[in-house]
């Protein structure tokens, strides 16, 4: 059923289950064919901490690299949505699951500043279970401030956001720019939450609803 599924945008035909779909082909799915402008792709993470677990945060990011052909979980640009101009990004859970580093928060803000020079509307789509990043501390933490902080001015302009949630959408990014649109939309059954049920059941010691913190159509 693979080619039914993928000629349905990666949505299952019977049972309307919405499988994980890659940055590179939601570009291609949303955008206006080849009309997407790609910025700041010579931003690379770092390594503020030397943190290490089972490798390098050094070596994840590159073998993540490797994995999904991205420099970073994040990618941003200029495109067109059926003839019309805008400023677009996204994040993708497959590049450690999405989590926003100081990168991710860098490409974002400048795509919104951009926006409000430009006068575009924004579209974010959101695909991070991972949150903050935590690789990178407290540099990590600090983006959801700052990208909030674009957002606002961006506000403020006049701008028009639209913020659309993918399964997952959790932590820092649900907490930040994720839940600050204009309008936001999300995919049935996505999970969105700050902690994860996993996490959450742990804490409270107790089994959580069928369902938790997943988005569904009324």
């Amino acid at each position: 059923f693979r080619k039914q599924v993928e000629d349905n945008l990666n949505v299952c035909p019977e049972c309307d289950h919405h499988f994980y779909v890659s940055a590179i082909r939601r570009i291609g799915q949303l955008l206006d064919e080849d009309s997407f402008e790609e910025w700041h792709t010579e931003l690379r993470p770092c390594d503020p901490l030397e943190f290490a677990d089972q490798k390098s945060y050094l070596q994840r990011v590159e073998s993540e690299q490797l994995k999904t052909g991205l420099t970073e979980a994040c990618v941003v640009g200029r495109a067109y949505m059926r003839g019309r101009p805008l400023v677009f990004g996204l994040t993708d859970a497959g590049f450690i699951m999405g989590s926003m580093g100081s990168v991710v928060g860098e490409k974002l803000t400048r795509a919104i500043e951009a926006a409000t020079q430009l006068g575009l509307p924004l579209v974010i789509v959101s695909g991070s279970g991972g949150g903050a990043r935590m690789h990178e501390g407290i540099f990590s933490l600090m983006q959801m401030g700052k990208v909030s902080a674009a957002l606002a001015r961006f506000d403020e302009s006049g701008g028009l956001y639209i913020s659309v949630l993918t399964n997952p959408t959790m932590g820092g990014v649900a907490a930040s720019f994720a839940s600050l649109g204009d309008f936001v939309i999300a995919e049935p059954k996505a999970l969105i939450g700050f902690a994860g049920p996993r996490v959450l059941k742990t804490q409270v010691n107790m089994e959580l609803p069928r369902g938790f913190q997943t988005h569904a159509l009324p």
